[in-house]
């Protein structure tokens, strides 16, 4: 739903939400401020009767089904209840149920409430290897206990391989579609799809390299707050391969000069807590690039949204640039 986030729709949508913050205890006097716009909209819900805020995520419709969300709820309580993680308590409703639904446009939308996590996201202008040698032990304790996890009975959520993602099913849109995009750079993106899919092919999806990940473990979803490292947002958590996860981190930062520096802090926090194979060291750039181009696709048809609208045409000619760089090096 390409162009969704008007903004009049914005603000009818928090006039409907501002009408159910009762079903969460929360009182008249409630100001809502809006967080972020990306697939979902997220809002700040300050109660003068209450010591803490609360954030509310509504849904875009379409994208999730209930039982997706209640699948990502039920991840996220069961890394709560092991401390795998530090990330937001999901808020039940007065009811006890943790989505609420309620009428929007003439439709349904969901939203489900958050404790709010003190923090502030980390800036990639700022030297960020101590961050993301956490955030690499962090990613293998995820991995290690998506690995054990016994799955609650209908639990579901989005594959993210190449055919969901650059593929004829691509959940972002057709990266075809990406703004400013030339013939030129068209001819060089087809390139590198197709190498792509060959090299993904070859690495294969085996248990120990494909599995439940959060998939988007970037900047705008890790709050530091002194020396506690939260990851918060596991809307687009699914099933894809586990070094998708450091892919997903350097998101909108792949032409930083400090990427090796990153990548190796990454990995040196990784291997404090498991194994972790020469093969899938070698495979990051492959992830990398496929991330990139997966995000042009959303630019192009999350264009309406602050990220994409400070994007634009130069991140479809970096990622053209970054791809020619890419196929000059396996060439």
């Amino acid at each position: 739903m390409s162009g969704l986030y008007h903004d009049d729709f914005v603000e009818s949508l928090q006039r409907e939400l501002s009408a159910e913050l009762g079903r969460w205890g929360l009182s008249a006097s409630t100001r809502l401020s809006l967080l972020s716009l990306s697939e979902n909209a997220t809002f700040r819900a300050d109660d003068p009767e209450r010591t803490e805020p609360v954030v509310l995520r509504v849904h875009r419709p379409g994208y999730h089904s209930i039982a997706e969300i209640e699948s990502e709820l039920a991840w996220i309580s069961a890394l709560r209840a092991a401390s795998i993680v530090l990330t937001p308590r999901p808020l039940p409703a007065r009811d006890g149920r943790a989505i609420v639904s309620f009428a929007h446009d003439g439709g349904s939308r969901q939203a489900v409430a958050f404790e709010f996590v003190p923090g502030h996201e980390l800036d990639g202008s700022q030297d960020l290897a101590g961050d993301f040698r956490r955030l690499g032990a962090i990613t293998a304790r995820l991995h290690q206990h998506a690995r054990r996890w016994q799955r609650p009975a209908g639990f579901t959520r989005k594959t993210w391989d190449f055919e969901t993602m650059l593929g004829a099913r691509a959940h972002w849109g057709d990266w075809r579609e990406a703004l400013g995009l030339t013939k030129q750079g068209r001819l060089i993106l087809e390139r590198c799809v197709q190498i792509l899919r060959a090299q993904l092919a070859d690495y294969g999806r085996d248990a120990d390299r494909f599995g439940l990940v959060h998939a988007d473990l970037r900047l705008a979803n890790l709050l530091l707050d002194g020396e506690r490292l939260a990851v918060i947002d596991f809307d687009d958590c699914g099933f894809s391969w586990y070094m998708y996860d450091f892919a997903a981190a350097v998101s909108y930062i792949e032409t930083s000069t400090e990427m090796s520096e990153l990548q190796s802090a990454w990995l040196a926090g990784y291997r404090e807590v498991c194994l972790l194979s020469k093969e899938d060291e070698e495979a990051l750039p492959m992830f990398i690039m496929l991330r990139r181009l997966l995000l042009t696709a959303w630019v192009a048809s999350h264009s309406e949204t602050p990220t994409a609208q400070e994007l634009g045409t130069g991140f479809t000619e970096d990622t053209v640039l970054l791809a020619a760089d890419y196929l000059a090096r396996i060439d």
